[in-house]
């Protein structure tokens, strides 16, 4: 090794449990000095274990088992928890458990495959489950597998072929100038699993660059073995069980309420009745997890639109009419569906407006490099002689999209809409959107590690429901034509958001982009069919309109949107407008708009928990005068929310599936008891109170 490469940063990792890994170089996650080059743990010009058996194996079950696990959380409170950390996690402590050598290479691969889930999911339950909420008022509407199936795959594969030729200028070209929350975090959690070894100094040269080599019988370089994040897999299991059961208990048993009303009281009901005037929080677990994750500042910002609309539209809009309609005799949640939600569908469609428009000069840089890469004629492939640098050809990378647009148009033809103009139109509108917004996806991910994908994809079905109607498909078959072509466009702008993470992880870690760009095709056609399932079962066992349903709040929007403009009704403009006006001041007054909005639209109880668990991230990370204490805290509190999560969704799958089997085992007389409100009360402040203590029991080293 040279200097250079033996230089790191010595400094050892603070983890939750006080494990020391691996380092990054210092320069990971700054901009680099002129002449400067960084190196990542795994160097460019050796070869490492990567793909294989193990890898490919464990990715796939990791998509398998977070597709359904997010599919359930999503269409049930309208939040896809993302799947890269928890996988990270597992991945780390399934190779230490195996006593893997240079398993590295290979949890990344894990890890890529299996992140394919929360971005299929994202894109699938935005769009898919409105054809099911269409059928339930129009019956001549059809749903097959094929169709909800075809719209993930599909559109998966074309977010990351639009996506690589633009992944040097976001990993390499602009390093250092985005931060990538979510995959720093990721990465950290991968490095942590590199154990030392045990002639290494504390504190000195860590096992990267202690000249070491560790051979294996194919001849490949292989790290050390893992170790650093094993205790780490164990707390996130611990809180993946606690979570699980605890959710499982509301869902199948219904031993307490899954959500706290004041309408339970008789002087919150009185409240209803006088003002329109209501407070509710839904007391799980895997929501209580996700608040924590999207911390305090956000979880606020999203609380606060919830609070605008349940506290001040509805209350307001209570006092007037519309035409003959007393919206004073009607119930607050009849008042949200019919009318104050719109206002937030204007919102969100206006921050994705926004969201363009700040986005337009990376668009235009980002079309412009995939423009001369295309030009090239395969020369970038000769020139990257790194093998940390080497992605699909160029030549591949374009016949791929041609033969990937011309499946897309056969689907459309002969699956759909059975028009060949209509056909072209509709093909047209994909391409065109889901190519221009893939780079604004992928810059949204980078900069604040949110995408603001169901807004831009509620444009795109306006855009295209208003382009369809106007060469004359509209009625239920243009229901049908434009929501899977929403699902195509949605789920390619998750995947090119989700997939610049994995690539950013690869590039600090030293992966071969090639494989990460190979393999995560066969994540997309695993994750889709896991999704259609999924969204099956639940729209049969479940449904997602009527009581009790899931709340599958983006999806009930998409169909909100499209259902007045195919059928020749025209639509609530005034709403829409009144929203967009909003998002427009908001976006002077510097308050994060897609937040915001998306509050506006999700139902309060959803959005009350969110600021739970965002509160008790503060408290743990900010007892302590040591700022390294504090991070070790909420590092900890990181993995036990994720566990939260994981376990929460995973076990409201598997209740669902008994309900769908037709076994009963929920007790709602006892919910009719008064105690049974009090025993939500006691269960939902252990749960607090256990996360936080568990959280501050956190040391460092």
């Amino acid at each position: 090794m040279n200097k250079k490469q033996m230089t790191k940063d010595t400094t050892p990792l603070l983890h939750s449990e006080g494990q020391v890994g691996a380092s990054l170089p210092d320069n990971a996650f700054r901009e680099l000095r002129e002449g400067e080059q960084y190196e990542p743990l795994m160097q460019g010009d050796r070869e490492y274990p990567e793909v294989n058996a193990w890898s490919v194996s464990w990715g796939l079950i990791m998509a398998v088992v977070f597709s359904a696990a997010a599919a359930y959380l999503g269409l049930k409170v309208g939040q896809v928890f993302e799947a890269a950390i928890p996988i990270a996690i597992i991945a780390v402590g399934l190779s230490t458990a195996a006593r893997r050598k240079g398993a590295l290479g290979e949890n990344v691969i894990i890890q890529s495959i299996g992140a394919s889930s929360g971005v299929i999911v994202a894109g699938a339950i935005f769009t898919l489950p409105a054809l099911y909420i269409l059928q339930a008022k129009y019956p001549e509407i059809t749903v097959n597998f094929m169709q909800v199936f075809l719209s993930s795959l599909l559109g998966g594969c074309l977010g990351i072929l639009f996506l690589i030729p633009f992944r040097r200028y976001f990993v390499k070209d602009m390093h250092g100038k985005y931060p990538f929350p979510e995959a720093t975090a990721t990465t950290q959690v991968l490095v942590s699993g590199q154990r030392p070894l045990s002639d290494s100094p504390r504190g000195g040269e860590n096992s990267m660059s202690s000249g070491k080599v560790y051979e294996r019988s194919n001849g490949k370089e292989a790290l050390p073995p893992t170790g650093g994040a094993g205790s780490g897999a164990s707390t996130l299991f611990l809180a993946a069980a606690i979570g699980g059961l605890y959710d499982f208990v509301v869902s199948t048993f219904g031993w307490w309420h899954e959500t706290l009303t004041t309408r339970m009281t008789a002087w919150g009901e009185d409240l209803v009745q006088r003002v329109k005037l209501t407070f509710s929080i839904n007391t799980g677990a895997a929501m209580l997890g996700l608040g924590y994750i999207v911390g305090l500042k956000y979880a606020a910002i999203i609380c606060a639109g919830s609070l605008f609309v349940w506290w001040f539209l509805i209350p307001l809009l209570g006092m007037t009419t519309d035409g003959s309609v007393m919206l004073s005799q009607m119930d607050p949640q009849l008042i949200f569906k019919d009318y104050a939600r719109y206002i937030g569908i204007g919102a969100i469609a206006m921050a994705g407006v926004i969201g363009i428009v700040k986005s337009w000069g990376v668009i235009k840089g980002a079309v412009g490099l995939a423009g001369r890469e295309l030009r090239g004629k395969g020369k970038d492939v000769a020139a990257a002689t790194l093998r940390t640098d080497r992605d699909l050809s160029m030549r591949f990378l374009a016949i791929a999209v041609v033969v990937a647009l011309a499946i897309i148009f056969v689907f459309f033809y002969v699956g759909v809409i059975h028009s060949f103009l209509q056909a072209l139109v509709a093909w047209l509108v994909v391409t065109v959107i889901a190519f221009l917004f893939t780079t604004v996806a992928a810059n949204a991910i980078a900069i604040v590690g949110s995408n603001p994908v169901s807004g831009m994809t509620l444009m795109t079905l306006i855009i295209a429901s208003l382009i369809l109607v106007a060469v004359g498909l509209q009625g239920t078959s243009g229901m049908v034509a434009s929501m899977i072509i929403g699902g195509v466009v949605c789920t390619a702008l998750s995947m090119a958001g989700g997939f610049i993470t994995d690539l950013k992880i690869g590039y600090w870690l030293g992966t071969t982009p090639a494989k990460q760009e190979t393999w995560k095709f066969l994540g997309v056609l695993v994750s889709a069919a896991t999704v259609g399932g999924v969204i099956i079962i639940l729209n049969k066992t479940y449904g997602f309109t009527g009581e009790h349903a899931m709340v599958a709040p983006q999806a009930n929007a998409m169909a909100a949107v499209i259902e007045p403009l195919m059928m020749g009704q025209g639509a609530p403009w005034t709403l829409y407008g009144v929203g967009a006006l909003l998002a427009l001041l908001l976006n002077i007054l510097d308050v994060p708009v897609l937040a915001f909005a998306l509050g506006m639209f999700i139902p309060l109880e959803l959005n009350v928990p969110l600021v739970v668990g965002g509160a008790i991230n503060w408290y743990v990370t900010t007892r302590s005068k040591d700022t390294a204490l504090n991070k070790a805290r909420g590092d900890r509190g990181t993995l036990l929310a994720s566990g939260f999560i994981a376990g929460g969704a995973l076990m409201g799958v598997v209740s669902a599936l008994l309900r769908f089997l037709g076994v009963d085992l929920f007790n709602a007389d006892w919910l009719a008891n008064p105690l049974s409100e009090v025993c939500s009360i006691i269960a939902y402040i252990l749960l607090i109170v256990y996360v936080t203590v568990a959280s501050m029991k956190a040391s460092k080293m």
